[in-house]
């Protein structure tokens, strides 16, 4: 790698991992912005620059593609390349549009389905399991609900268990309570991030903590929305509620800014306040959980309108600590203090380990 500290002739320091700015502006704005906050997801960069992925690879991926391997290359070239060298990310974008043929092309395109797709890629090609067992009709209903959502993680691991659901995947837990008979019945589902509506403030500034409590507060289904009761076997009015049963070492927090009116789809521009550092996530958990602090290290960021828009990131560098803004062919340090905007549309947040705490 080159000297941390030889400054490049754009002005920014030369740190490993600022590299490449100019050539990833060959790619569109969203993929660039989602590929530079996943290059400084650390246990995932690792992962490429060591080259571990290499054991992982399957042959039972779908159309036996090397996306997994391009990602790779991509990352390393990210860290190791000379800034003024140049790179081009074009085998990569062969494989993710082979993998998914939507973002063929160079439309405009989400920046949260993109991260879906590519982690969803990643995963397929780097699954650990190579015969997926059966799926089971068990009914774990009578058990405790904490020895449940452990049953039917252990279940999911069964199919689905690579080093990038490691990293990305927590587990949801939907608790429903019947209005008649009282019953509760629960469900458990991996998530690989998490949609928060934005919460309305009359002051026109919310706080992130106020749209993880509108996503977990209690719903009401009724009307057309009423679910069947197992237990009165009848369709009742219920109540819906979302906890967080396991917490992912990383997790991607989504800013719902984008509706789908009827005529027109438009966006929310309100200023949503969110930590950098020591996110406390505890009141959420479904079960007593004393390690669900996180911290910030990179945020893609939405400017325009849905009709015109411009992706961007922030990113902290996990050698340096320092963080940058990656705006397609630049790249520029940015003081912590300008990291939170009304631009902000994903939120990526590491889970802090315990001693780092005390």
């Amino acid at each position: 790698m080159s000297c941390p500290w030889a400054e490049t002739s754009c002005g920014v320091w030369d740190l490993p991992g600022l590299c490449l700015t100019l050539i990833l502006c060959l790619l569109q704005c969203f993929m660039n912005s989602i590929l530079q906050c996943l290059s400084n997801t650390k246990e995932l960069r690792d992962y490429c620059l060591q080259n571990q992925y290499h054991r992982d690879l399957n042959n039972n991926s779908r159309m036996q593609m090397a996306l997994m391997a391009e990602f790779a290359k991509l990352i390393q070239l990210l860290w190791t390349t000379s800034p003024n060298e140049s790179v081009s990310p074009s085998e990569f974008k062969t494989q993710i549009q082979r993998y998914a043929p939507r973002f063929v092309g160079y439309n405009q395109q989400d920046a949260q389905e993109f991260l879906r797709f590519l982690l969803d890629g990643l995963h397929s090609e780097v699954n650990r399991v190579l015969v997926r067992p059966k799926a089971s009709s068990d009914n774990l209903d009578h058990l405790p609900d904490d020895e449940k959502g452990r049953q039917m993680w252990m279940k999911y691991l069964d199919r689905e268990d690579s080093r990038i659901g490691d990293i990305f995947v927590g587990q949801l837990k939907s608790s429903l309570t019947c209005g008649a008979c009282g019953y509760c019945s629960t469900a458990f589902d991996p998530f690989w991030d998490l949609s928060l509506p934005i919460a309305k403030k009359s002051y026109g500034e919310v706080n992130l903590i106020d749209c993880m409590r509108l996503f977990t507060k209690e719903d009401v289904l009724d009307g057309d929305e009423k679910p069947t009761c197992c237990r009165c076997k009848a369709r009742t009015k219920c109540t819906k509620k979302f906890s967080i049963q396991r917490f992912p070492k990383i997790l991607v927090l989504h800013l719902k800014r984008f509706s789908e009116a009827r005529m027109r789809s438009s966006k929310l521009t309100t200023f949503v306040n969110f930590p950098l550092k020591d996110l406390d996530l505890r009141e959420f958990a479904s079960q007593s959980c004393n390690h669900a602090i996180y911290n910030l290290y990179a945020v893609s960021n939405h400017s325009g309108t849905t009709m015109g828009g411009h992706y961007t990131a922030y990113c902290k560098n996990p050698v340096s600590g320092e963080w940058h803004a990656f705006n397609d062919s630049r790249v520029t340090p940015l003081s912590s203090s300008h990291v939170r905007s009304s631009d902000a549309y994903l939120l990526f947040y590491e889970l802090a380990s315990p001693s780092s705490r005390m």
